[in-house]
């Protein structure tokens, strides 16, 4: 079977059930964004690879499923109004990335002022996967009531989660995050 399909060469891509779209289409962008954030996942989640640390195992198994749910929030986001979705997620999956939260840091010092972006390459990677999720946030929300309840929730939370885990990450591997106020 061969990759490419030349079907979008003029600008357009097919949305689940077959509904053509232009490749700018905000449901697109939601979508593509979300394969962006999960993308970058994988990157962070590389850069861990010869590092050893205190929940690693853990960070490395829910972000597994977290890049699965990330392929179910976009097909959700690909779903065309009024059309059955194939996958969907639950209230379980935010239940358990809130549990998740609260077990990373409760590690964590204590945040008195914002952090800058950066350190390790994965905590760096976490931060722009965090990033990432918001825009498909704001993507999602911008498509209006037709989406899923759901998939607000979950990006919210999953931007959340980023942002404790890029904290864990820099603190679980030795590199002290830069405020905006730290004299270097």
């Amino acid at each position: 079977m061969k990759i490419y399909t030349k079907t979008g060469d003029k600008g357009t891509t097919s949305l689940i059930y077959g509904q053509r779209v232009a490749k700018n289409d905000l449901r697109v962008e939601a979508y593509g964004t979300c394969d962006e954030t999960n993308s970058m996942i994988g990157l962070a989640l590389s850069y861990l690879k010869d590092e050893s640390f205190q929940k690693k195992e853990l960070i490395e198994k829910m972000y597994h499923k977290i890049q699965t749910n990330l392929f179910h929030v976009g097909a959700e986001l690909a779903t065309p109004k009024g059309k059955e979705v194939k996958w969907s997620l639950n209230v379980s999956d935010i239940e358990e990335m809130e549990k998740q939260i609260d077990e990373l840091n409760e590690s964590l010092p204590e945040l008195t002022n914002f952090i800058l972006p950066g350190g390790h390459s994965a905590g760096a990677a976490f931060h722009v996967a965090r990033t990432t999720t918001r825009r498909a946030e704001r993507c999602a929300v911008s498509l209006g009531e037709d989406v899923n309840p759901l998939v607000l929730a979950y990006l919210n939370r999953l931007s959340d989660l980023l942002f404790v885990t890029a904290r864990y990450v820099n603190y679980a591997v030795g590199i002290k995050e830069q405020t905006l106020h730290q004299e270097k």
